[in-house]
């Protein structure tokens, strides 16, 4: 059995897109935006004629987001985050090859990050979740029951560190690096910034430098910068958003950025950086900016939706957010419905909530489909998702359409039935302007504090994806919430369903 073979090759290694460009189709794309430095990292199974076994229920209903477990002779020996999913037969057999006697590769495709190999006994976890050891094939864990045992996982990782050390890949060497940071790594890094500083000198400079970071990725710019640009471009935001009455140096916020693990200087020692190392580094012109793996978990919509929000409701609270965002390169995530979309477009969008007034401008808007929001309303009877009210009109009824993921940029969310909520004209303008979000266990909660205000209405013809519930969650810093809740590891919000890839090796069939 190759198992273990193509996990080193197509997991561990990762396998260089630019080798496969003749098999990637119409996929191409999409992979190169999952992985824009050009090594994936992918896994995949088999199909199967069934319809309602394990295998086929896990190929039907796993999505982007949710967790891998990599299982080897009754242990688990790494798990992995989807990125994406797609199903591409000649891309497969050109990565892992055909089985001679029956024909088949592995064509249903996973795109992983957030790869860590580790060591586990798993009996423990499958007794708990009713399963008899050795797993046979591809098996998949609902997110309820994923949670109900998450210490069990998460316990035994707690202190892990990657078996294999991340080298930057060349052409002659071809590696992707196993991160040592992972999505609930970058979260609770950012959601504990100022943990060893005391509250009188907190500041609001890391925040600030961080979300101008952040933009600086989203507009394609290199990942380091010099002195100049900084002082340039970071230090008038620092200026006009920064605490009041606060001065501080660059090397100042610098180091204790780098002390973070989010942050680099060119120069400076970045074990335990000191602050004469980082400011002769800043002072003679070296560049400074996020770390490689930091940048690349940051480029994935859902960690970067999720950062933005955080930093913006952990620290900068008591700032005018949309104009920060704005002037960081970053203005669409200041609303639900993203940059593109205007009231024409987006019913009782709430961007009559915004200040300012009206201005004219040309913008390319994403169509949406009338028929979809004729049926959410029909379906829910225009009664609000939220808290339950039914508007009359003198002949009928009023509600609006909200996308839980808006259209616009830098959202991009879909325009299909599982991404709309039917909403009352007061909560679609607080769910749209992040005031609302609904957490993992389907109850809406008050951005700013957390508190309960009741239950999602659902209906059982009507579908919500988790996706986009989850990257709306995150927007609104919902996540920082969640972090606190009893047996939820810092910085894992939402845990999606748990993928088993099993057969005695980590393989597929």
């Amino acid at each position: 059995m190759r198992g273990p073979q193509h996990f080193d090759h197509s997991v561990r290694r990762g396998i260089r897109l630019s080798q496969y460009a003749h098999v990637l189709g119409a996929h191409a794309e999409e992979l190169g935006r999952i992985f824009p430095e050009g090594v994936a990292r992918l896994w995949g199974s088999t199909p199967t004629q069934q319809t309602g076994n394990a295998k086929a229920i896990a190929l039907r209903d796993r999505k982007v987001g949710d967790e891998v477990l990599f299982y080897a002779q009754n242990t688990f020996v790494a798990r992995a985050r989807i990125l994406g999913l797609l199903r591409n037969r000649d891309l497969a057999a050109a990565v892992w090859g055909v089985d001679e006697e029956t024909g088949s590769t592995w064509e249903h495709i996973m795109a992983l990050g957030d790869v860590v190999e580790f060591a586990m006994p798993a009996e423990p976890l499958l007794t708990a979740l009713a399963m008899t050891p050795p797993l046979r094939s591809l098996t998949l864990v609902r997110a309820a029951e994923r949670r109900r045992h998450l210490a069990l996982l998460d316990g035994a990782l707690g202190g892990r560190t990657p078996a294999t050390e991340g080298q930057s890949a060349s052409d002659g060497d071809l590696v992707a690096p196993v991160e040592r940071m992972g999505r609930g790594d970058l979260l609770r890094a950012l959601g504990t910034l100022q943990g060893d500083v005391p509250a009188e000198r907190h500041t609001r400079h890391e925040p600030l430098t961080l979300l101008w970071a952040i933009g600086r990725l989203v507009s394609g710019q290199e990942r380091l910068a010099p002195s100049d640009v900084y002082h340039r471009h970071l230090a008038p935001i620092l200026r006009d958003f920064g605490s009041p009455d606060v001065t501080v140096s660059l090397e100042y916020h610098f180091r204790h950025l780098c002390g973070s693990g989010l942050w680099e200087v060119e120069g400076a020692e970045h074990r335990d950086p000191d602050p004469v190392s980082i400011a002769a580094s800043v002072q003679s012109g070296s560049r400074a900016g996020l770390r490689r793996e930091a940048s690349r978990l940051l480029r994935q919509p859902l960690a970067r939706a999720e950062a933005i929000g955080l930093l913006c409701t952990t620290y900068l609270g008591d700032v005018d957010q949309e104009e920060l965002l704005a002037r960081v390169g970053l203005g669409g995530y200041a609303h639900a419905s993203g940059a593109d979309d205007d009231d024409e477009n987006h019913e009782g969008s709430g961007r009559s909530a915004r200040r300012g007034g009206r201005r004219k401008v040309t913008v390319t808007r994403p169509d949406r489909d009338q028929r979809l929001v004729d049926r959410v309303k029909l379906l829910h009877r225009h009664q609000c998702q939220v808290c339950g009210l039914r508007l009359e009109t003198r002949f009928s009824h009023y509600s609006e359409a909200a996308h839980i993921k808006g259209l616009g940029e830098p959202h991009n969310g879909p325009d299909e039935i599982s991404n709309l909520l039917c909403l009352c004209p007061n909560h679609h303008v607080q769910f749209d302007t992040l005031a609302i979000f609904i957490d993992e266990d389907w109850n809406v909660r008050r951005s700013k504090d957390g508190e309960r205000i009741g239950a999602l209405r659902r209906h059982l013809s009507h579908e919500i994806d988790e996706r986009h519930v989850e990257y709306h969650r995150g927007l609104c810093g919902g996540n920082s919430f969640a972090r606190e809740r009893p047996g939820l590891a810092p910085g894992q919000a939402t845990v999606g369903p748990l993928i088993s890839v099993s057969d005695g090796t980590p393989r597929a069939r």
